[in-house]
């Protein structure tokens, strides 16, 4: 007979959202198991998504920032790439931060078991660890926060020269001709990290924009940008289809502007979106619901269908991003301890880590006016930044929207270096209920990126300093 353990959580998944859960259910008293196939928590995120994409980011900014620097009269040689020191270093990142993780996780007594988990009932889970062997946890609640995995792009073949996003970031090597399925954000970022390499990239995209359902006043720059660093980029183009040769893969390609339908690449990277970890969790076995997509129906308490089962993250559905998950998971735990509330945020930040990044949060103005909701839209340029100008850096925008009636802040999107560090003074003045006055009275240091939130507020006001705005006594 397997064993068993007796527990009043159960938490499936160990990423953001499942250790953000699990850590916040002991620190409340609760008794907690943690699963995960991996040897220490940090999911997808820390193991083959937003860390280690982002180290490599950070190499490929390092790279342009030293070309860049000709313009302005400094001269760096050739950068010459060690490409196993650099696999070596991403990885100790890592490692470093899921060992640090595996700490806090035995500090906080939590049971962390290495394993695949699988519903026999609502309040019971079948447990295959990594050694062979077999347990079973009876829970009072289980939350699942199994994430999600890439899409897949027509049917499956097997090749070592076909990518995914989880593959990409192990480089054993920068191919010469590469091809990015997807004008994502996964397919800008790593498509960037390869183009700054020593790639030729190609990349193709269904739809006539970069980045589709993002504010074009915020994906102008980048793709005037990226049409610098990358090879090519076919807007409204199909792939027809992925043959693989002995050496590298046959692409056919239909669009407007291909003047060369089939064509060879040595690698083809395929960032056509994720998909819910859904499947393979016994779900059939309980009172959970699904929905046609895969994602796990839930309620503002991330309840589902079964009332002993959560479901936080990816999984069900909503912005597939980390911190969002983190924040589901530490509702959930609270609410299973017995306090009444709810995963009701005002905004969610996002951010597209190329260069320059994007970061946006709130209402779009395109889904404002959608709403009917009377806006006012303020864009402040850049190029009227201090800062920004000494780092040469003037293509960027901040753009607050705001209530034309009451002036409360609805949404902000940032496009420019380091937005992403940026967006967060936004998100909160949108979860505040932050006024333009709020902003524009808030006395930000100079010079720094962070006064463009604050001249985009005074520019509605007409107060902004290095924005002209005619207006009348009376204002």
């Amino acid at each position: 007979m397997p064993e068993v353990i007796q527990t009043q959580v159960a938490v499936i998944g160990a990423g953001p959202g499942g250790y953000g859960c699990a850590f916040m259910c002991a620190d409340l008293g609760l008794q907690t198991v943690l699963i995960d196939v991996e040897k220490n928590p940090g999911g997808t995120c820390l193991y083959r998504g937003c860390i280690p994409t982002k180290a490599l980011l950070h190499i490929s900014h390092v790279i342009s920032n030293a070309l860049e620097a000709e313009k302005f009269g400094v001269h760096f040689q050739k950068p010459k790439l060690d490409i196993d020191k650099i696999r070596k270093n991403v990885q100790g990142v890592v490692e470093h931060l899921t060992g640090g993780l595996g700490q806090l996780t035995k500090l906080r007594n939590i049971n962390y078991i290495q394993g695949r988990a699988s519903f026999l009932d609502s309040n019971t889970l079948e447990v295959f660890l990594m050694d062979g062997r077999e347990l079973r946890i009876n829970a009072e609640y289980t939350v699942i926060s199994a994430g999600s995995r890439p899409a897949l792009f027509g049917q499956p073949i097997d090749s070592p020269d076909i990518m995914n996003s989880n593959t990409a970031i192990n480089i054993e090597e920068i191919p010469e001709r590469l091809l990015v399925i997807g004008g994502g954000y996964i397919g800008l970022e790593l498509g960037t990290v390869y183009a700054t390499l020593g790639s030729e990239v190609t990349l193709v995209e269904v739809t006539d924009g970069l980045l589709p359902g993002v504010d074009r006043d915020l994906v102008r720059p980048l793709e005037q940008h990226l049409e610098k660093v990358l090879h090519q980029i076919h807007l409204k183009t199909l792939v027809k289809q992925l043959k693989p040769q002995k050496k590298g893969i046959s692409v056919e390609l239909e669009g407007a502007d291909i003047k060369k339908p089939q064509q060879i690449f040595d690698k083809v990277l395929v960032s056509v979106g994720r998909k819910p970890n859904s499947s393979g969790l016994g779900l059939k076995n309980t009172n959970v619901s699904v929905d046609e997509k895969g994602f796990i129906r839930v309620d503002e308490q991330r309840r589902t269908t079964d009332p002993y089962i959560f479901a936080i993250g990816d999984v069900a559905g909503g912005p597939m991003l980390a911190h969002k998950a983190t924040h589901e998971g530490r509702t959930v735990a609270e609410i299973i301890s017995g306090k009444n509330v709810a995963f009701e945020p005002q905004a969610i930040p996002a951010v597209v880590f190329t260069d320059p990044e994007i970061a946006w949060c709130g209402l779009t103005e395109e889904q404002a006016r959608s709403k009917n909701i009377p806006v006012q839209v303020s864009r402040f340029p850049w190029s009227a930044s201090g800062r920004a100008m000494t780092m040469f850096r003037g293509e960027g925008l901040t753009k607050l929207i705001t209530h034309a009636e009451t002036q409360q802040i609805l949404g902000c999107g940032i496009v420019g270096a380091n937005a992403g560090e940026l967006i967060g003074e936004a998100t909160l003045a949108i979860e505040m209920g932050a006024t333009l006055e709020d902003l524009d009275l808030t006395i930000h240091p100079h010079p720094t990126l962070s006064e463009t939130i604050m001249e985009s507020a005074g520019a509605l006001l007409g107060k902004s300093t290095h924005i002209y705005r005619k207006t009348s006594r009376k204002e």
